[in-house]
């Protein structure tokens, strides 16, 4: 998610560790709608992802304003992704018009539906696009987090128009009317890749991205908290050191700790390549969770596993900037598709950790374009939409 302008120089990608602003203070701590209706009936939920799915949604990059000559490094990420993905279950690529389409369609191959009939602006429909809910009926509906570029910060980071993501601002309500389903917006504004949710009754999130005036100016973290709980269906919320102004996205959870199934989540110990800042998060982020209990009471499981200490294919300068998360994997019917860094042993360590956690197989995939020139990753790029 670079400026045009900004080339290869280093501390500019999605998870930068310098704002332009200079102000890099780690704390721990608008389209037609189908009506905005009031928050849900108790009986609907968003499904963990560990659930059954229907198909992933993904969307496909072809902004030059805004990934400029890296772009075509992220189209093949982003299709190589796909076509794993779409191995397991069906995946849906939204593409910005027919010329985006046909190429989106050469690249992804076959297996992956892709439709020029819902625009996108970037690639990261976990931020931009709907939260599915079922009910106990089997009714499928749909919400939106009323996407802002992460607080604008695309625009204060890097310089990228405000309008470049115009489009991503109203995508959800548009795969929602592609899927058939009804849409509505939240009271707050946010991310999906900012909230955990076991599917059972418990979210977890960072302050540092909810309660942030970039955000959600005005509104107290028990605001934002109640209508986090109402829209997901859950009765409560972990709430979990952040780092706030170092990354665009003021440290989203999915890159730290995930929830594999109720009662059990996993967090990723930072290796030698992470700064201090996100080391010194990640064990905060344990410490909270390992004497957390969820919402059935379950005191949770807690899982670890360490992350990269060498980044071989990785030019030394931009090391520090490059998202070494293993954390950041997308669930599928059939496995658990995240990612290998080349550090052979961690590699290997992160692999069989997180299919003896799910009970599934594991693919790990060379995305360095995606999570370095990025600064996200398969799950950032992923939606899933669950089966009825």
């Amino acid at each position: 998610m670079k400026n045009a302008h900004d080339g290869d120089r280093p501390g500019l990608s999605r998870r930068s560790l310098l704002a332009r602003t200079g102000a890099v203070a780690a704390a721990l701590a608008a389209g037609p709608v189908l009506g905005a209706r009031p928050a849900m009936a108790a009986s609907w939920r968003v499904p963990g992802e560990d659930e059954a799915h229907r198909r992933t949604w993904m969307a496909w990059p072809s902004s030059t304003t805004i990934w400029g000559a890296d772009l075509s490094k992220i189209q093949a990420d982003i299709a190589k992704l796909a076509r794993e993905v779409a191995a397991y279950e069906p995946v849906v690529m939204c593409a910005d018009g027919s010329t985006a389409a046909s190429r989106a369609r050469a690249a992804c191959g076959s297996t992956v539906t892709v439709t020029g009939s819902i625009p996108v602006s970037d690639c990261w429909m976990r931020d931009t696009g709907p939260l599915f809910r079922v009910d106990d009926a089997g009714g499928l509906d749909s919400f939106g987090l009323n996407f802002n570029a992460w607080g604008e910060n695309a625009t204060r980071f890097y310089g990228i128009p405000a309008s470049a993501y115009d489009k991503d601002r109203v995508v959800a309500q548009r795969v929602a009317s592609y899927s058939g389903v009804p849409f509505a917006k939240s009271s707050v504004v946010g991310e999906g890749g900012g909230v955990e949710y076991d599917g059972d009754g418990t979210l977890m999130a960072t302050e540092s991205c909810w309660v942030n005036s970039n955000r959600n100016p005005g509104k107290s973290r028990a605001q934002i908290e109640a209508e986090l709980l109402s829209r997901f269906g859950a009765s409560k919320m972990i709430w979990l050191p952040g780092v706030k102004g170092q990354d665009v996205t003021d440290g989203h959870i999915d890159g730290t700790a995930r929830y594999i199934r109720p009662g059990v989540v996993m967090v990723q110990l930072a290796g030698a390549v992470r700064p201090d800042v996100w080391t010194a998060n990640a064990r905060a982020v344990r410490d909270v969770l390992v004497d957390a209990t969820d919402a059935r009471g379950r005191r949770l499981r807690v899982l670890t596993i360490e992350g990269p200490d060498t980044l071989p294919r990785i030019p030394s300068g931009r090391r520090a900037e490059f998202l070494s998360s293993y954390m950041n994997w997308t669930v599928t019917n059939g496995a658990i598709i995240t990612t290998q860094f080349g550090d052979t042993a961690k590699d290997a360590a992160a692999k069989s950790a997180i299919a003896a956690a799910y009970g599934r197989p594991v693919v790990q995939l060379n995305l360095d374009g995606l999570y370095g020139n990025g600064g996200g990753g398969a799950h950032c790029v992923t939606m899933q939409e669950p089966g009825r």
